[in-house]
């Protein structure tokens, strides 16, 4: 003890607190490293979490003493990797997590002998409500969706049932497709009892209208008529961009598509009627005949008796003949009635533009090369088959081969193979080599830059000791003694190599020596003496 003791005291407070300072760090350092190494690989539990069932599996977990992670204000839940089935099973056990809505499982705990109707309605109505947006959610691109449902009630001594109504707010990812618009309608309309796809509003977490609850008929379900044209001009687009695509490669080609549109809608009647096609629709014929005799104009009772002019010869008679025709034809008559839509195309302009062909020569370097010009029309023509080209509408297209900005990258990177393609390594795995192997560059630099001065330091000897028994200056300096022994100028430069190191070191010996000799001088003549006796080796 009192060898450390006097060991500690040597080396001065300075160097004791520089190699605590160096223990606590290095023990800090590899604590760190040791925590981290052994720590269990965490990976995702649950994503998108509401703040009602994040809660609910943190306390779940917390009961069942598993260590966990939260991330993104507890919508992302990390627990160990080895435990994520299992816990996965536990928690659909218990109904976690709901989605942050209340299905149909309202009605499990619920005491159906003291509830109202009231509540009862209410609870439907909540539970449909639930139930719905579990299922929008389970479409893609849907991260969130909040359902509200409006369903009246039919009133006393009413013949007309108010229809019931819906509304809709999504959270998305990206953009939905309007397919997807009419299918999140179609699947609510269908699971409300009365309630029409048209009534259904959809509104996204921007605010923008997706779904209009007052269109009618078959309209495109509220779309704008620019949201139309975009629709359709990105259709086109898509048809040419593939058919392209397939002959120049992916991503040598792009392709803008304008279309004009016309809203207006056209109700037009015309009648038509055709001279020589006549029917007979009806005839009608009447023929009179009328005869009268010459009379003596005389007018008696004897002559107005039957037979009474029998015996009297036969005197002069008119005879008249009337005979009348009556014809109805039927001229042939054509009613036409035309209706045209809104949103028909009055003409379409297409642009095509296509990269070159690019070869490599004898250097390996890529060579751009124009493509023919009867490539170039057959890509043409296979754009017209596409989009249907009418020269009458008065559509253009156009193809341009130009260069790229980017050149195509040719070469693909060789799948791994033999020993290396033995090893699949996730992302998690990645991430934690990754994550080790800038540990371990900390550590070194740690060790090299930090540690390694120190220590030097502290194993580094100090000033050279002042020379004793040498007379003070006048400036009270003490001189210093050269490799020959000799005192040093006090002008000479302080800084001195190893050699003149070595040399004071002698020079002191020598001195002490000789300080020993003046003060002691019949010790030194009988060794001296006891010296020359000896033989010699």
């Amino acid at each position: 003890m009192q060898n450390l003791l006097s060991f500690l005291k040597g080396l001065g407070a300075a160097r004791l607190m520089a190699m605590i300072a160096v223990s606590v760090a290095l023990l800090g350092f590899f604590a760190f490293v040791i925590m981290r190494v052994s720590q269990p690989q965490m990976t995702t539990l649950y994503t998108d979490l509401s703040v009602e069932d994040s809660s609910s599996i943190i306390k779940e977990l917390e009961r069942q003493g598993i260590p966990f992670e939260m991330r993104n204000d507890g919508a992302i839940l990390l627990v160990p990797k080895d435990k994520v089935t299992r816990l996965r099973m536990k928690l659909a056990e218990g109904g976690l997590p709901k989605g942050g809505g209340v299905g149909y499982e309202i009605f499990d705990k619920s005491d159906a002998l003291g509830t109202t109707s009231f509540v009862q309605n209410i609870n439907h109505l909540r539970a449909l409500e639930g139930e719905l947006s579990r299922t929008i959610r389970a479409i893609d691109r849907v991260q969130a969706a909040r359902v509200h449902l409006v369903l009246p009630e039919r009133p006393l001594f009413s013949r007309e049932a108010p229809e019931p109504s819906a509304s809709i707010v999504l959270r998305v990812r990206g953009a939905l497709e309007p397919q997807q618009v009419r299918a999140i309608r179609h699947l609510v309309a269908s699971a409300v009892n009365g309630l029409k796809p048209q009534r259904v509003s959809i509104v996204d977490e921007a605010g923008q209208l997706l779904a209009d609850g007052s269109a009618s008929g078959e309209q495109m379900e509220g779309a704008t008529s620019d949201e139309r044209r975009a629709a359709f001009e990105k259709r086109m687009r898509n048809q040419i961009e593939g058919i392209v695509s397939s002959v120049v490669g992916s991503g040598r080609a792009r392709v803008q598509v304008s279309a004009d549109f016309d809203y207006n809608k056209i109700t037009q009647t015309s009648d038509q009627f055709d001279p020589e096609g006549r029917v007979l629709r009806s005839s009608q014929t009447r023929e009179e005949s009328a005869a009268t005799s010459a009379a003596d104009g005389q007018v008696t009772v004897n002559n107005e008796l039957p037979g009474a002019n029998q015996g009297q010869g036969a005197g002069a008679r008119d005879v008249s003949k009337k005979s009348e025709e009556t014809n109805n034809y039927e001229i042939s008559r054509v009613t036409k009635t035309e209706v045209t839509e809104a949103g028909r195309v009055n003409r379409l302009s297409v642009a095509v533009l296509v990269d070159g062909v690019y070869t490599k020569n004898d250097k390996g370097e890529l060579v751009y090369a124009e493509r023919p010009k009867e490539q170039l029309d057959r890509i043409a023509a296979l754009v017209r088959s596409a989009i249907g080209f009418d020269q009458k509408r008065g559509d253009q297209i156009e193809v341009v081969n130009l260069k790229f900005a980017e050149a195509p990258q040719i070469e693909k990177l060789p799948e791994p193979a033999g020993l290396m393609g033995m090893f699949q390594f996730t992302k998690d795995d990645i991430m934690n080599m990754i994550q080790l192997g800038v540990m371990f560059l900390l550590g070194l630099v740690v060790l090299f830059m930090v540690i390694r001065p120190l220590v030097k330091r502290i194993l580094a000897a100090e000033s050279a000791p002042e020379t004793p028994g040498l007379p003070a200056l006048a400036d009270g300096t003490v001189p210093q003694i050269g490799a020959d022994g000799q005192p040093v100028a006090p002008g000479m430069p302080s800084m001195i190599d190893i050699a003149q190191v070595q040399g004071q070191v002698h020079a002191q010996s020598v001195h002490r020596v000789g300080e020993l000799a003046e003060r002691n001088p019949n010790e030194t003549a009988a060794i001296i003496r006891q010296w020359l006796a000896e033989p010699a080796a």
